[in-house]
């Protein structure tokens, strides 16, 4: 990553540019497509990458499902900032927010398990988040052919541990 890549909180101004970066994914199938209303009404949820010009480069949002428990979401990079680390560091920056608001457990479904697994992520069984399933699965109009896999973490160390003890 340069020095000139801003990582922070998205704005108002900033709607056009995460609902275009993630309809160009949508657009073949990689994910769910955001309306410009859908965005506006998460956008506390999302973190931006841009450049010093302020161009969006890459986006994420932390959606809640419950105190403890949030889904990483609408994690894109733009082709043209792809490998220089922007979504290693989106969903590092969508983890703190996490943490700020006391979330203990992430979950995403995704399409690429190998890069969250290189974050810190592991496979899990979706069937452990009936919540996502409830919410937003069960009106997916790929719900029947879904291509993504569910993969985990715990953001918060004491509450990892005691699971930990637990199981």
């Amino acid at each position: 990553m340069t020095d000139d890549i801003i990582i922070r909180m998205a704005r108002p101004a900033d709607v056009e540019g995460i609902v275009a970066l993630i309809n160009e994914y949508a657009a073949e199938k990689i994910m769910l497509a955001r309306t410009p209303a859908s965005v506006e009404l998460a956008l506390q949820d999302f973190v931006v990458a841009s450049d010093a010009r302020g161009r969006m480069l890459a986006c994420g949002a932390l959606k809640e499902y419950s105190p403890s428990l949030a889904e990483v979401a609408s994690v894109a990079v733009s082709r043209e900032a792809q490998g220089r680390g922007l979504g290693r560091h989106i969903v590092q920056a969508v983890e703190q927010l996490a943490e700020r608001r006391g979330v203990e457990e992430l979950f995403a479904l995704t399409t690429t398990p190998a890069f969250f697994e290189a974050v810190g992520y592991g496979v899990s069984d979706r069937a452990r988040y009936p919540e996502k399933i409830r919410r937003d699965c069960m009106s997916c109009l790929r719900r029947f052919a879904c291509p993504e896999v569910c993969v985990t973490r715990f953001v918060a160390a004491s509450h990892a541990k005691r699971f930990a003890a637990a199981a």
